[in-house]
């Protein structure tokens, strides 16, 4: 599992940019070769046919110059008469029929090149050569093209047919990240919708608007939606049916159990008796405490008005003060006697922070004060008691969880509140020690604005 986690994740994108951009450079490299080649074989042809023309014109002047000069002039003076001209890319030279140089050109070799006397192409390490004789055949003409003039011409053409790939590779990668991005909304949109569903939105999502390869998708998650929330709703009514059905008999049983203990002797019987009391409050707790899940579970938190959650927050303070064993231990601390107008559903506001208060009363010090604090729209249930670490503040906003504590209790009031919270769109934070204190416990609540 470890090791999965550790795997490094591409995105589709850049699978898509590095495949795609590849396929095109190299479909673009094997154009850019079967071009050179062509392109070489027409050059080739192309200097073979202008070395051909050129020794055919050349032959008769030739023949006419040669009958002008004398037999014993130096074959080095036509050198020195064309000296300072650019460099050649056709040479020649002129022989007689015994293979004496009579003549060539200021760029040409002063040895005859090793080729027959024959009329045709010849090819040497350096040259491609054209022979072509006089009509009487005494003279010969060596008409020559260097290979490396070819190589030259290639390798131009190679080099103009790359140029085009430094600017094809980006273009193709902005293009290619353009497309594939506008084509990956629809994937990004749907995960969107997904990633919104939880116990308190079931709603199927929307596929007539997809593209016609997500809609099955789409139908899938919505069947899943379905079980889902079907087994759900069994779960919530059940939870709630059975609390609700609950409370009655257990009321019933812990007012019996209070009235033995008042007629019972003093005695071990009403130490037990006690011991009844003692878990029925505590069953009656929990009974209620699953009616409050049940409803965090369908959803109640947001409200569709605005509600004034100080005046929320005073009642539920009153209704303390009035319990004699909780009078007077609940301080409500808002000096800036600021107004906190939130869009909150008033009976789940108020479930919120009974839990929280009723949470710092149970496992604060006995007898110790709870405040609670408004403070910049943020509101703050603080108590004393020793500091937890940082896994078991994450662990008490779990189901069940109690931590480490001889109280009594549920294990839900945190768990219940950091979902009702959660549907607002708010944030519920645990922290300890409380805000500026060396130890204690603080619930912030952080809610939306409106």
């Amino acid at each position: 599992m470890t090791q999965r986690r550790g795997l490094k994740r591409t995105s589709i994108t850049r699978r898509l940019i590095a495949a795609l951009t590849g396929t095109v450079v190299l479909f673009w490299l094997i154009a850019v070769g079967i071009g050179v080649y062509v392109v070489n074989k027409e050059l080739s042809e192309t200097f073979d046919g202008a070395l051909q023309e050129t020794a055919q014109r050349l032959i008769p002047l030739v023949v006419d110059d040669l009958a002008d000069r004398d037999p014993a002039a130096d074959p080095q003076t036509l050198e020195n008469m064309e000296r300072g001209l650019n460099r050649e890319y056709l040479t020649y030279q002129v022989l007689d029929a015994t293979g004496k140089l009579l003549l060539h050109s200021h760029d040409a070799p002063t040895t005859p090149y090793d080729v027959p006397l024959q009329i045709g192409f010849h090819n040497t390490a350096k040259y491609r050569i054209y022979t072509e004789s006089s009509p009487n055949g005494s003279l010969f003409l060596h008409v020559a093209d260097a290979f490396k003039n070819r190589r030259e011409a290639a390798r131009e053409s190679g080099v103009a047919l790359l140029w085009p790939l430094l600017a094809l590779i980006p273009g193709s990668i902005l293009a290619i990240w353009f497309i594939v991005g506008r084509s990956l909304r629809p994937i990004d949109r749907l995960r969107s919708e997904i990633a919104t569903k939880d116990g308190g939105n079931m709603a199927p999502l929307e596929s007539d608007t997809l593209p016609h390869e997500l809609r099955p998708i789409a139908r899938s998650v919505n069947l899943l939606l379905g079980r889902l929330r079907s087994a759900l709703e069994a779960e919530r009514e059940f939870t709630a049916n059975s609390a609700h059905e609950l409370r009655t008999p257990i009321a019933g049983a812990l007012a019996q159990t209070q009235r033995l203990i008042a007629e019972l002797p003093k005695g071990a019987l009403v130490e037990r008796a006690g011991r009844i009391e003692t878990s029925l409050s505590n069953l009656g707790r929990l009974a209620e405490k699953l009616l409050q899940l049940s409803r965090a579970q369908a959803g109640i938190g947001a409200g569709d008005k605005p509600a004034d959650l100080i005046a929320i927050i005073e009642t539920i303070i009153g209704d303390y003060d009035r319990d004699t064993g909780t009078a007077g231990r609940i301080l409500l601390e808002n000096e800036a006697d600021e107004k906190l107008i939130r869009n909150v559903d008033i009976d789940g506001f108020a479930i919120v922070m009974r839990n929280l208060i009723e949470n710092a009363l149970i496992h604060g010090p006995a007898d110790d004060e709870v405040t609670v604090k408004i403070d910049n729209g943020i509101v703050r249930v603080l108590n004393g008691g020793n500091l937890l670490s940082q896994e078991e503040l994450a662990g008490l906003k779990k189901r069940f969880w109690r931590g480490k504590t001889k109280a009594s209790g549920s294990g839900l009031g945190l768990a219940i509140a950091e979902r009702i919270v959660a549907q607002i769109g708010g944030r519920l934070d645990l922290l300890s020690p409380a805000t500026g204190q060396m130890d204690g416990f603080e619930a912030r609540i952080v809610l939306p604005k409106i």
